[in-house]
């Protein structure tokens, strides 16, 4: 009999796109969620009357969300309303140090030039050159690849590409690539961070992470409404197909009969059954238990030295003055080595760590500045250590307060009301996203190995698929969604092969 009935546990990015696309080629979808709205990290937080984004804050990769809407008949445009930005953020590392990154790549060169002067701004050049090099060479063979490996990787690159997979430089670190790059090492700083999108290290990722940087430079959206419309919007479509989602249901147990995954127990004892199951959560959940034990062979334990980042973040509703805050603005610490050192090595959070901030009430230009308080969310790199670390309050108002500082030192007074914020800790993590510690990007991308060991669509058990950010290709919006659509391209595979 042929696989027609699915059943999605998690209404998070990749498994909203799995239903989309199950239900656009005619399967029952059923998408069980133990949140009562979708998103799963792309998630919000009310104070007051304001809701304010408390996940991912930026939209890229537009045309991953134009090909999903296109193949179940519908426009991106049709459900959500999205706006480039020309400033893709704004740096300060001190009052006086402040540099803006532009979309366009011929208005950053002139602002390096300002900034560091003629021959690093050179430099940039072909640092955008290597980037369009990592990219281009990894888009097919590795980011839309089912199940990739280092050979499978070679072999589908071809003749062609042979010459491009040398350039990508897996074995150096994210770092040793930029210090080829720039002198200047407040801009090594900059481009290091974007390790971090995927929750690693830039001095242990690999140099491949570079491509992040020719992403943004393809377009940076922002979403009318919030980055919670995205979820909002795939859940639409999910639904306007045929799927149908319920909120408020615990997930339990993932049954399995005769080796294959049948069904679900929720956690009121309802069982629900169905001829394959998706499962769009953390990965570590299934290896740990947290689904039943028949499923932890589904996939390989991990250790949880290899997690990846977690955070603690401010959800605000305040006044600010000072520094000219845009969108997305990114406040960075004095010593970089030492706050990831602090984060992967000593497990703690860091002395002084970089600070990021997207001001929801702001566009791309200074002109935007709203008059009173406004949404702010507040974000500083933490170790994964939430189911073994309380972080307790003592604890989280040194934090608050060494974070603050450092923004006064780069100009921005933020007028903090305990009536007006939300504290969200790894802790707080671990609760809402169960076996992860708070980590918010599954595996970190440590080693030219990490990026070949998240598990693929297929998991170890017949009928029992992954989707979703610790699976491949891995964390972020964009990578969410593309583990959402070759889950549902393999399972829809094997529906074929049968």
């Amino acid at each position: 009999m042929p696989t027609n009935t699915v059943i999605v546990v998690g209404a998070g990015i990749g498994g909203l796109v799995t239903a989309v696309q199950l239900a656009a080629r005619g399967l029952e979808v059923r998408v069980l969620e133990r949140a009562p709205a979708p998103g799963g990290k792309m998630r919000e937080i009310q104070i007051g009357d304001q809701r304010i984004d408390a996940g991912p804050t930026v939209f890229t990769m537009r045309w991953i969300f134009d090909e999903i809407f296109a193949e179940a008949g519908a426009a991106l445009e049709d459900y959500l309303t999205l706006r480039p930005f020309e400033i893709l953020a704004r740096h300060a590392w001190s009052e006086r140090e402040r540099f803006d990154l532009y979309a366009d790549e011929e208005r950053t060169i002139e602002a390096i030039g300002d900034f560091s002067g003629a021959a690093e701004a050179k430099r940039y050049r072909g640092f955008c050159d290597h980037a369009r090099t990592i990219f281009e060479t990894l888009d097919q063979p590795f980011i839309r690849s089912s199940r990739p490996n280092p050979l499978s990787l070679v072999s589908r690159c071809g003749v062609q590409g042979f010459p491009g997979l040398r350039q990508i430089k897996p074995f150096d670190t994210l770092w040793q690539a930029l210090g080829e790059h720039f002198e200047d090492q407040r801009l090594r700083q900059l481009f290091g961070r974007y390790s971090t999108y995927c929750g690693s290290s830039p001095f242990l990722a690999p140099a491949t992470l570079m491509l992040i940087a020719h992403v943004e430079r393809q377009g940076v959206w922002s979403v009318e409404g919030g980055m919670h419309q995205t979820a909002v919007a795939l859940a639409r479509l999910a639904e306007r197909l045929g799927a149908t989602i319920t909120y408020g249901a615990d997930v339990s147990e993932i049954q399995v009969e005769r080796g294959r995954a049948r069904g679900v127990r929720l956690g009121d004892g309802e069982s629900l059954t169905a001829d394959a199951v998706v499962f769009n959560g953390d990965v570590a959940a299934l290896a740990q238990g947290f689904l039943g034990a028949d499923v932890t062979r589904a996939v390989a334990k991990t250790s949880p030295r290899e997690r990846s980042l977690s955070a603690i973040t401010w959800s605000l509703v305040a006044k600010t003055e000072g520094f000219p805050l845009l969108r997305h603005s990114v406040f960075f610490c004095r010593d970089y080595p030492s706050e990831f050192a602090d984060i992967f090595e000593r497990s703690q959070v860091p002395r002084e760590g970089t600070i990021y901030i997207c001001a929801q009430d702001r566009g791309d230009h200074d002109a935007s500045a709203p008059r009173g308080p406004e949404r702010l969310l507040c974000l500083l790199n933490a170790p994964a250590r939430g189911d073994q670390h309380p972080f307790d309050s003592a604890e989280i108002e040194q934090c608050e307060q060494r974070a603050f500082s450092l923004l006064e030192r780069c100009g921005l007074r933020v007028d903090r009301n305990p009536e007006a914020r939300v504290v969200t800790t790894p802790a707080v993590f671990n609760q809402l996203f169960p076996a992860t510690g708070g980590a918010l990007y599954g595996q970190a991308s440590h080693g030219w190995r990490a990026s070949f060991t998240r598990p693929p669509s297929r998991s170890k058990i017949p009928g029992l698929y992954l989707a979703g950010g610790s699976a491949h290709p891995g964390a972020g919006v964009p990578m969410a969604a593309m583990s959402g659509r070759l889950a549902a391209a393999t399972l829809l595979g094997d529906l074929g092969s049968t």
